[in-house]
């Protein structure tokens, strides 16, 4: 079989930590042959992978993961030699079966795990997109825009025809905001009027709104200024208690929708057998 290369060998071996049993300790990293990719395939040189309590259940050593490419199958085309990947927990689905038709698609019986597509935190928001129910040519506010989480918003939602309030603070966040991502309307969160200056530059109020902020105070704002009818939709959760009025927002039938947020660490491989015993135990 030919394989196209960056010009180098590649390694005959790689390392790894096995386990051949579900649920059994993982044994120290050794060494494993490195796999040939088939014609349609690419063989990718893990930078990161990520560890989550996902992995508990499935067991599989990792998911999330990013690298490089480092071989490439004959019949492979749109990569390269060291372009940077991702590598997704489920890569595919039908699209036509009575999940995927009803957004569930991680129930999909003809899902196909790994591969190559859109990592964690881009079908966080799209599926928060989804989740909204705005419509093409409505107004969408994204509180946190600024941010990691945010900034996939404001683009997801632009690509999906709809209007976009992004919600951030500072002059740099600004700029980025409305000329780098392209969101149509911005307003400081920090600034004293918020609710007032969101209803002004949206003509109203924005019809829907992403949260992925998880300081409390946006989400006490975002129940004043949003469209009456609308939804919002909190991906990222402040610790403890939420206290907001409740007889308002049943008033102007205001759906509030929650997802979650993630922390994550960043550790060396050899570490990963104390990172699931620190999950089994709820303190990772």
């Amino acid at each position: 079989m030919t394989l196209l290369t960056n010009g180098q060998a590649l390694p005959s071996t790689q390392w790894a930590h096995v386990f051949k049993t579900r649920g059994q300790s993982i044994d120290p990293a050794q060494t494993i042959p490195v796999g040939i990719p088939g014609p349609d395939e690419v063989l990718v040189q893990m930078e990161y992978s990520g560890v989550c309590h996902t992995d508990l259940h499935a067991w599989k050593g990792g998911h999330e993961g990013v690298g490089l490419v480092a071989a490439i199958g004959t019949q492979v085309s749109g990569l390269q030699i060291g372009d940077t990947v991702g590598i997704q927990w489920i890569n595919r689905t039908c699209g036509v079966c009575e999940f995927c038709s009803t957004s569930n698609q991680p129930l999909c019986p003809k899902l196909q795990l790994y591969g190559y597509m859109v990592l964690c935190p881009g079908i966080t928001v799209y599926k928060a997109l989804k989740e909204s129910n705005v419509q093409p040519g409505q107004i969408i506010a994204i509180v946190g825009a600024g941010e990691g989480l945010g900034s996939l918003a404001v683009q997801y939602a632009k690509a999906c025809g709809h209007k976009v309030l992004a919600l951030s603070s500072g002059s740099a966040k600004r700029q980025m905001c409305l000329y780098d991502l392209g969101a149509d309307y911005f307003v400081d969160y920090k600034s004293p009027n918020v609710a007032e200056e969101a209803k002004r530059v949206t003509g109203g109020g924005p019809h829907a709104a992403i949260i992925v902020s998880s300081v409390e105070e946006p989400f006490h704002q975002t129940t004043q200024y949003i469209h009456p009818g609308g939804t919002i939709v909190a991906v990222g959760l402040p610790p403890g208690k939420i206290s907001t009025d409740v007889f308002s927002m049943e008033a102007l039938a205001i759906l509030i929708r929650a997802g979650f947020s993630v922390q994550y660490d960043v550790v060396d491989f050899a570490e990963l057998p104390n990172i699931y015993d620190l999950m089994e135990k709820g303190m990772f």
